[in-house]
């Protein structure tokens, strides 16, 4: 299955779930959109923060998911590779493994 089918599967089970847990979802999603804005940080540089934690974590639909928004952000391969270095520096093996599907996302995504 290819990236984008992968995301657009996953999206809808994560409404479901989130309409099952109803109050706590809505709690998240205030999270989520209080960083959407530019502060300190401008919204881009928060998915890139974003998405080296998710290769950190291991959180494969989440690297799909920042790396979607990153790409609907404007962010270059070469940002999204420097990141996912920062991201081997500190995870050692399973950054390279993770960040080869994220930067094969990225590619998927933006070609």
């Amino acid at each position: 299955m290819s990236y984008k089918e992968t995301i657009s599967t996953f999206r809808p089970k994560v409404r479901e779930f989130n309409a099952a847990i109803g109050e706590t979802a809505t709690g998240f999603g205030a999270i989520v959109t209080s960083l959407k804005g530019d502060g300190a940080l401008d919204h881009k540089q928060k998915e890139l923060i974003a998405l080296g934690i998710a290769v950190a974590i291991r959180c494969e639909p989440c690297i799909l998911f920042h790396v979607e928004a990153l790409v609907r952000l404007g962010a270059t391969r070469d940002e999204i590779a420097e990141t996912l270095a920062v991201c081997v520096e500190m995870g050692g093996g399973p950054g390279v493994m993770y960040g080869t599907k994220a930067l094969a996302c990225f590619d998927e995504l933006k070609g």
